[in-house]
């Protein structure tokens, strides 16, 4: 796949894009389609959908005027993207096999390329899963190379299962060694990362603790303690994240009745 963007027209820098791990797409239209009256973002990226194709809630994206694209399963993974225009082009899954479809969703929108992630949580680190995970990132830095410039307009955003920082998670000490947190997952990640992307998020927050998106449905009173995890990012190529405006998590989406355990991560551009 080669794109060229200087043979078509160039989108408006005005945009805003969410991401929002829905742990079942079915199970989350009461948050999904209010939020989006509400906040009427231009792309809705979504991950873990959890419904085969056939089966996938087209209708009710649409009637809110939102474009829909997909790829998923019906109990694991899928990725999707709503959004006000027609995609260019879309691709699902990394190159080679395992393609895992169902993990990484590429669309084009004039000359922004939106890649939408749920990259592999690992399971144990003594697990052939998180090696599996490792190698993921790799390869989805492969494919980055290959395919896209440093100097596009790009935004990488998504589930990574990676909380990259001491400050991303509620108790460092203790997390320490989790498939999330770790030396080895914080390396993979960041390779990945150094191809050419900023995380906006901790542009606009460079120090801030305890902001998260994850909130763990076993833990008692999880976001009422605030023991969470920061594994959902947005990540943008460093000339459009320097014209970022704000990018923030809207915890009212994990305090909302029958919620996900993520919450929506918002982050928004001006021209």
């Amino acid at each position: 796949m080669v794109l060229n963007s200087s043979n078509l027209r160039k989108a408006q820098l005005n945009l805003k894009i969410a991401s929002y791990n829905v742990n079942s797409i079915r199970s989350r239209l009461h948050i999904v389609l209010p939020w989006l009256q509400n906040n009427k973002p231009d792309y809705f990226c979504m991950q873990e959908t959890k419904v085969e194709d056939a089966k996938f809630p087209v209708a009710e994206f649409e009637e809110l005027g939102y474009q829909i694209i997909f790829c998923g399963n019906k109990q694991y993974n899928g990725v999707a993207i709503a959004s006000r225009t027609k995609p260019h082009m879309v691709k699902f899954g990394l190159d080679g096999e395992p393609n895992d479809s169902d993990r990484l969703l590429v669309a084009q929108f004039d000359d922004l390329i939106i890649l939408n992630v749920y990259v592999p949580q690992g399971q144990e680190i003594d697990r052939p899963q998180f090696a599996y995970k490792l190698a993921w990132l790799g390869r989805l830095k492969k494919n980055l190379q290959k395919h896209y410039q440093k100097e596009s307009k790009l935004i990488l955003c998504g589930d990574f299962n990676v909380a990259p920082e001491n400050i991303d998670v509620h108790d460092p000490k203790r997390i320490l060694g989790h498939v999330s947190f770790n030396p080895e997952v914080w390396q993979a990640y960041e390779d990945m990362k150094s191809w050419g992307f900023t995380d906006v998020f901790r542009k606009h927050h460079p120090d801030e603790a305890g902001q998260y998106t994850f909130f763990d449905y076993r833990v008692r009173d999880s976001v009422g303690r605030n023991m969470g995890w920061r594994v959902d990012h947005i990540l943008a190529t460093k000339p459009l994240a320097a014209k970022s405006r704000s990018c923030s998590i809207d915890l009212a989406t994990r305090l909302a009745e029958k919620p996900s355990d993520h919450a929506i991560i918002c982050a928004e551009w001006e021209g």
